[in-house]
């Protein structure tokens, strides 16, 4: 009995979070930014960009970009699991007097595949070329994503913050797994000189 009123009490705090952010950054001066920068953790523009500059570009990008191309990859396996084990309905269907965006998803909410895309093909980034200005625009884009995936009435804080910790933590597999591939065959793999 207590953990369901626990349980209860947390989606209740989930809610009110949720609608803070929902109403207040749903300004019509963010709106168009938010309606914009949502479709970057979408699966064309992730997709593309990584298997884009995994074939057009040479030396640390190409070799960040096979690392961001993994994560994504490693990172949508468990969003797919989880959103089978866990079929919770978006906010929209569930809330009243909510923001949403027109022509809202209809798969389940959690976790926030948007958010996961984005923070998967990011951290690679931010791992491999640790420039500061670079890394904190990047953080800025994946906390943007995170964000208008609320302000359009898509997911809950929990959704994107499990997104983000399952893109991150995938972001760093890769990473790993990258830099201890035998140089040979990175080498053979991505036909560069190192």
């Amino acid at each position: 009995m207590l953990v369901i009123k626990y349980m209860s009490y947390l989606y209740q705090l989930e809610c009110q979070i949720f609608r803070k952010i929902n109403h207040h950054l749903n300004r019509r001066y963010l709106i168009h930014y938010f309606h914009t920068i949502t479709h970057l953790g979408g699966a064309t523009f992730t997709i593309a960009a990584s298997v884009l500059l995994l074939f057009l570009s040479t030396g640390l990008v190409k070799l960040t970009a096979l690392a961001s191309v993994l994560s994504l990859i490693i990172s949508h396996i468990p969003v797919a699991i989880v959103k089978k084990i866990f079929p919770r309905k978006r906010p929209y269907l569930v809330l009243d007097e909510i923001h949403v965006t027109e022509n809202p998803l209809q798969d389940h909410s959690f976790p926030s595949g948007h958010t996961t895309a984005i923070f998967a093909i990011l951290i690679p980034f931010i791992l491999f070329i640790p420039l500061n200005s670079i890394s904190l625009f990047m953080v800025f884009i994946g906390v943007s994503v995170a964000l208008s995936r609320i302000v359009l009435g898509l997911h809950y804080p929990s959704d994107v913050l499990v997104g983000c910790l399952l893109g991150t933590f995938s972001g760093y597999f890769s990473y790993y797994l990258v830099m201890n591939l035998p140089l040979l065959t990175l080498k053979e793999l991505l036909g560069i000189a190192i």
